[in-house]
């Protein structure tokens, strides 16, 4: 076998440190280990990050996501935004993914919840699928992974302003809860504001500052993570400091994420399957997988507040979301970074010129 001397170049997910070096050696992801320590932080220390602490964390968080949206914008130029959204079966297969074939699993599963104790389960279960997909994490997972970026935009805002009237129709329809008072108006300020917006900014601004953002793709991709984790502390702070988590046994909450995470698995298998019938490409299945099977957690919680005003088991409303949530985000990094490391080592491989 032929050998070079000439040193190969880091790519974007090599060690750049010896501590990094050291848990890739033992199969450890630095970014896993800091979700987990956000976690741990937000249990030990809940009001910090909570809706009660002094520090505007809505406010930071709100303005990372922004950032993030900017950034991705001017990534993009019109021409790859333009194919992005002719991609019409990619996007269809997404949306019928999150707002069909979610509620479908979860009425298919209403008779192992028929007895009464376990209605307000059920209706919590059901909630958290009548949700649009994330939008940053569904976005950055599919970048990690080296999927169609362009599509997951596209697929994550409209996920989420169709979330905006699904989530309430299928949630009054088969719950008979009052949608009245949902401030529809509020929810497509903050999705323009944070998502359209920036994107625009960004891609109007691609073609004088787009070499700018490729030559500081890795720590973009550093700010990008940095962001998720700031949401996933502000959420469990907020969940614990609510004592989302009380009343629940170690082992109900242990089925329970064993549940969610069949669910997704389950969901992510279906549309991987879907995505091989109908012949898509590695970065289309990619966007496919990735926006198909999230849950948002920002739009969950919104919407339970809002549909579900002065109710004692709001509390319990959010425990499969939140579990859900942390699940998603947890495996998907997993997946994310396995794709993104093949795809990474495919683009290494040499090209075999013809003799």
């Amino acid at each position: 076998m032929p050998t070079s001397n000439t040193p190969t170049p880091p790519t974007k997910s090599s060690p750049t440190n010896p501590f990094s070096a050291l848990l890739a050696r033992v199969g450890l992801d630095p970014f896993l280990l800091a979700l987990a320590g956000a976690v741990g932080l937000a249990y030990l220390a809940p009001s910090i990050g909570s809706d009660e602490s002094p520090i505007p964390w809505h406010q930071i968080t709100t303005f990372g996501v922004g950032l993030i949206f900017f950034f991705y914008g001017l990534r993009l130029s019109l021409d790859k935004l333009r194919a992005g959204m002719r991609n019409w079966r990619l996007h269809v297969l997404v949306q019928l993914t999150t707002f069909v074939l979610f509620p479908l699993l979860a009425l298919a599963a209403r008779p192992f919840f028929a007895h009464e104790e376990n209605a307000t389960l059920w209706s919590s279960i059901f909630f958290l699928t009548t949700l649009p997909s994330t939008v940053s994490t569904s976005v950055v997972m599919v970048s990690i992974a080296g999927g169609n970026i362009p599509a997951a935009i596209f697929n994550a805002s409209i996920s989420s302003l169709i979330g905006i009237v699904a989530t309430p129709l299928l949630t009054s329809l088969v719950l008979n809860t009052d949608t009245g008072g949902v401030n529809l108006g509020g929810l497509i300020t903050d999705l323009l504001l944070q998502v359209v917006l920036p994107v625009v900014a960004g891609v109007l601004l691609n073609a004088r500052f787009g070499a700018f953002a490729a030559r500081h793709s890795n720590a973009l991709r550093l700010s990008d993570q940095f962001v998720i984790l700031l949401i996933v502390y502000t959420a469990f702070c907020e969940s614990f400091a609510r004592h989302v988590f009380e009343g629940y046994s170690a082992l109900g909450i242990a089925a329970l994420s064993l549940g969610m995470a069949g669910l997704f698995f389950l969901v992510y298998g279906l549309v991987t399957l879907v995505c091989r019938l109908l012949g898509f490409s590695h970065e289309d299945r990619i966007t496919a997988v990735f926006c198909g099977s999230k849950k948002s957690l920002v739009h969950g919680t919104v919407m339970a507040n809002l549909l579900f005003p002065s109710t004692a088991a709001t509390g319990a409303l959010l425990l499969p979301l939140m579990l859900y949530h942390a699940i998603q985000i947890l495996i998907a990094s997993i997946i994310a970074r396995a794709q993104g490391r093949k795809v990474e080592q495919a683009a290494a491989q040499p090209v075999a010129l013809p003799s």
